[in-house]
């Protein structure tokens, strides 16, 4: 259980809509379904109806401050089913990494590569109490595109297991080229938070608004005003 699992769901029981796409720019294949990730009858490029009004307006105040640069859509909803794929795949993409077999791990080498894992991957449940965020259709990974059409270097890739995940890893990095990575994950973080969205605390790229997270997070800075989640699984 995490943190944020505490908070409670009062369900408002809004719709997963579309997100028109039209709007941004998007990860096209899709990465999750490249690599065999199977979605059903649902889009990952859907979205709650409030969190895709969130998502247009930071859009909009992206290109107020930045003429014709786009919010860039990685993810989106993902169902528990899709969540366990790539839970196991990260675990085997680990495997390989190190030369490793999973029947020879030792209970400690397991146990490490699954906390690496768990390190950015929420757990796959079906406890409907504990909905991994993306699966309530409330949660997004996203990065920058400019004018030029060119994805900004955030200096580390989206769901990249090391420490330059954590968004102010480059904070105190003080030659020119780290300054830049971290003025972008600002940039990001700025829109996306003025448009009522939560970054996630170990990830520059994922932001919620009105899941568990949202609410945990916003709660840390507002204790006098606590928030519940909207949104559960869907």
């Amino acid at each position: 259980m995490k943190l944020y699992h505490q908070i409670p769901i009062q369900e408002c029981n809004e719709r997963l809509i579309a997100i028109p796409l039209e709007n941004f720019a998007v990860e096209l294949p899709h990465h999750y379904m490249n690599l065999g990730a199977e979605y059903g009858d649902k889009s990952p490029y859907c979205l709650r109806q409030g969190v895709v009004r969130a998502l247009l307006e930071a859009q909009f105040l992206l290109e107020k401050r930045y003429l014709n640069w786009k919010i860039k859509i990685f993810d989106a909803y993902r169902p528990v089913g899709v969540q366990q794929f790539m839970v196991n795949y990260t675990y085997n993409s680990l495997l390989k990494k190190y030369n490793l077999r999973e029947q020879q791990l030792t209970a400690h080498q397991c146990q490490d590569l699954w906390s690496q894992v768990y390190r950015i991957w929420a757990a796959p449940s079906l406890d409907k109490k504990m909905p991994p965020p993306h699966s309530t259709g409330a949660a997004v990974d996203v990065t920058l595109v400019n004018d030029r059409g060119e994805t900004l270097d955030m200096g580390g890739e989206i769901d990249e297991l090391s420490e330059r995940s954590q968004p102010d890893y480059y904070l105190s990095h003080q030659d020119g080229e780290n300054q830049q990575y971290h003025f972008h994950r600002q940039l990001l973080n700025r829109v996306m938070t003025n448009a009522g969205f939560q970054r996630h605390p170990g990830e520059w790229w994922h932001f919620s608004c009105g899941d568990q997270m949202w609410a945990w997070i916003y709660n840390q800075n507002n204790p006098t005003e606590p928030m519940v989640a909207r949104y559960g699984r869907v």
